[in-house]
């Protein structure tokens, strides 16, 4: 798929969060002069094309009494995409990267409690029966990630 400057526009836009109005889009395609349908028709196409992989808020787990923790497991090759499957299937999974390193997969859990790292932790071992890494946040550095488009 190929992005026109509308597809780099809405993307980088939508990096800066949306309005807290009762119909944000709209105000979205006002400022790119679309119309609301077409602002979701077009994140619908990019979604669907793989460009944009997850579109939704980001919620701070933590600040509303919950827990994340970075966490790491070393798994086989050729078991890689089925640990993979049953890892993202989990719902308190929040990202999941491929690394090139013995501790090859490495993703983030976002859990209701503190206790529930433990347990989606303890669940995802029985599911793969492989061990997870657990690295608990110390302290929080805020990077403001964008990429532009």
């Amino acid at each position: 798929m190929t992005l026109d400057a509308l597809d780099r526009a809405l993307i980088n836009r939508l990096q800066e969060g949306l309005p807290l109005a009762p119909a944000p889009f709209a105000g979205i395609a006002a400022e790119l002069g679309l119309s609301v349908e077409e602002v979701l028709a077009r994140l619908r196409r990019m979604k669907a094309a793989g460009v944009v992989t997850r579109f939704g808020p980001f919620f701070d787990a933590a600040a509303m009494g919950g827990a994340f923790c970075l966490c790491a497991m070393a798994v086989p090759a050729e078991a890689f995409e089925a640990v993979l499957t049953k890892v993202n299937a989990m719902p308190e999974v929040a990202h999941n990267y491929e690394r090139d390193h013995r501790l090859n997969m490495w993703f983030v859990l976002a859990t209701e409690t503190p206790e529930g790292i433990a347990e989606a932790a303890g669940a995802i071992e029985r599911e793969t029966g492989l061990d997870v890494l657990r690295f608990p946040k110390l302290q929080e550095f805020f990077i403001g990630f964008r990429v532009a488009a």
